[in-house]
C-alpha cells in the first residue's frame, strides 16, 4: 500500500512555494517598520497550558486539540494557536521587566482536528502579532492597522473588519444571565453543541452558524448595552481611533471569536469570494489570559491570520504573486565543452549571479526548452567553436538575439544589470 500525506495535511510543493515566501516577506516588512519582533515557540506545549490559556468550554479544547502522552506520561499538545505560548514565553523569561512593553509576531504551523476544507487544513499555518504589557487602546488600533497595512500591500481589498467588545469578568456575567434568561423559552430550538454552551459558555451560542441558532438569537439583547463604564470607555477610544485614521469596520453585535481568553475589543477581518469559511483572520484583547497561565496579571491584544485563507482570498482576487528563483543564466553547453562549462557555472554562482544549467539533458534543444521553462530570459551557449575562439554565445530568450561575449564581460554585464 502506498503511503500518502495523512489527510488533512497537504505538501507545499517548489511550484507554489514562491506565493508562501512573497506573503512572508510581506508581513516581515510590516512588523519591522511597526517595531514587532519575531518569536518562535515550541510546536508543543503542555496541554495544561491551552486548558487554562483558551478555556475547556471552548470546542478547540473539547474537540480538536491533538493531545498525547510522553515517554514519562506527560499530556503534551500539538499548538492549536499560538497566543497562549507567546504569553508563556513573555511570563517565562521575565519580558515583562521594567515596566516593558513586548511587541511579537510569528509565522507557523497550528494543529486542529477539524474537518479539512477549502483554506483549512488539520496542520495549517498561521502568521500573528502581540502586544502584551498595555491596556491602552491605542495598543488595539495598532494591531489592526498592522493587519490592514498587510493586506494593503499585497493588493487584498475585498474584505471587511467586524469588531465587537465582548466585556470583562466584572460586566460580562450581567450579560450572560440577561442571555440565558432570553434564551431560555428557545432552549429547544438550539443545537446539542449550544445547549452545552447554555450552561458552559452562553456568549458562544451567539457565534454558531446552524440555522436554528441564529433564529433563536436574532433579537437577542446587545453585549455592548451592558458594558461597563471601563469596557465602555475603551471600546469608544477604539472607535474613536479608528474614525481618525479613516479605517473602516462594522460592528457586528454577534462577533464573540472563539477563545474564552478575549476581554473587551474583538474583531475578526471577512474576505470575499470566499464562502462559508471566509475569514482571513481574526483577534483582541486578553487581558486576563497571563494571570490564568500562572503569571502576572499582564494586560495583551493580539491578531492572527491563515496563511491558506490569505493565499485562497488573493488568488480569488486574481492577484498575482511575484515568481522567484528564475535564473540570472542559464548555461547550455555540447557535451564535449562539459567540463569547460561546468567551470563556468562555478565562476558565475561564486559571483552572486543565479545560474542554472539542466542537469540530465546533453541536447542543445532539450536544454533551450528547459531554460524556456525555468523563465531564464538569458542563457549561454558553449559549444566546441567557442571554447576554441575563447568566447561565449550569449542569447535573449525575449528578444530572440545573439551575440558573442568574453567571459569577462559576461561578468561585468551581470554585475551591472
Amino acid at each position: 500500500m502506498k503511503i500518502v500525506a495523512p489527510k488533512g495535511t497537504r505538501d507545499i510543493l517548489p511550484e507554489d512555494i514562491y506565493k508562501w515566501h512573497y506573503i512572508e516577506k510581506i508581513i516581515r516588512e510590516v512588523m519591522d517598520i511597526y517595531g514587532f519582533y519575531e518569536i518562535r515557540t515550541p510546536i508543543f506545549e503542555y496541554t495544561e497550558l491551552f486548558q487554562r490559556g483558551i478555556g475547556d468550554g471552548t470546542d478547540i479544547v473539547n474537540k480538536e486539540m491533538y493531545t498525547f502522552l510522553d515517554k514519562k506520561g506527560r499530556s503534551i499538545t500539538l499548538r492549536p494557536e499560538n497566543t497562549a505560548s507567546v504569553v508563556r514565553a513573555y511570563i517565562e523569561h521575565k519580558m515583562y521587566g521594567q515596566g516593558n512593553i513586548g511587541k511579537f509576531y510569528y509565522i507557523g504551523p497550528m494543529f486542529r482536528y477539524e474537518r479539512p476544507q477549502a483554506g483549512r487544513q488539520r496542520q495549517f499555518h498561521q502568521y500573528g502579532m502581540e502586544i502584551i504589557g498595555t491596556k491602552d487602546p491605542k495598543a488595539d488600533v495598532e494591531i489592526i492597522m498592522a493587519t490592514q497595512e498587510i493586506y494593503k500591500r499585497l493588493g487584498l481589498t475585498d474584505y471587511k473588519i467586524f469588531i465587537n467588545s465582548v466585556g470583562c469578568p466584572k460586566c460580562r456575567p450581567i450579560y450572560e444571565k440577561e442571555l440565558k434568561l432570553y434564551l431560555k423559552d428557545k432552549y429547544d430550538e438550539l443545537c446539542d453543541d449550544c445547549k452545552i454552551r447554555y450552561h458552559k459558555n452562553p456568549l458562544r451560542i451567539l457565534d454558531c452558524k446552524r440555522e436554528g441558532c441564529r433564529r433563536a438569537t436574532e433579537g437577542a439583547p446587545k453585549i455592548i448595552d451592558y458594558l461597563c463604564e471601563e469596557c465602555k470607555e475603551h471600546f469608544n477610544k477604539v472607535l474613536e481611533y479608528l474614525d481618525t485614521l479613516k479605517i473602516k469596520y462594522e460592528i457586528n453585535h454577534r462577533l464573540v471569536r472563539g477563545l474564552d481568553y478575549y476581554t473587551k475589543t474583538a474583531f475578526e477581518v471577512i474576505a470575499g469570494g470566499l464562502g462559508a469559511q471566509d475569514a482571513v483572520g481574526g483577534g483582541g484583547r486578553y487581558d486576563g489570559l497571563a494571570s490564568e497561565i500562572g503569571g502576572k496579571d499582564i494586560p495583551g491584544v493580539g491578531f492572527a491570520g491563515g496563511m491558506e485563507r490569505l493565499i485562497l482570498a488573493l488568488s480569488n482576487a486574481g492577484i498575482e504573486f511575484p515568481k522567484e528563483n528564475i535564473p540570472d543564466l542559464f548555461v547550455v553547453f555540447r557535451k564535449e565543452v562539459e567540463k569547460e562549462a561546468f567551470s563556468l557555472i562555478f565562476k558565475l554562482r561564486a559571483k552572486n549571479i543565479k545560474t542554472d544549467y539542466a542537469l540530465g539533458k546533453e541536447g542543445v534543444k532539450g536544454q533551450l526548452r528547459e531554460a524556456d521553462k525555468k523563465g531564464a530570459r538569458y542563457v549561454v551557449i558553449i559549444g566546441e567553436e567557442e571554447v576554441e575562439k575563447n568566447i561565449l554565445i550569449l542569447k535573449d530568450m525575449k528578444e530572440g538575439k545573439d551575440k558573442q561575449i568574453k567571459e569577462e564581460d559576461l561578468y561585468k554585464l551581470f554585475k551591472k544589470e
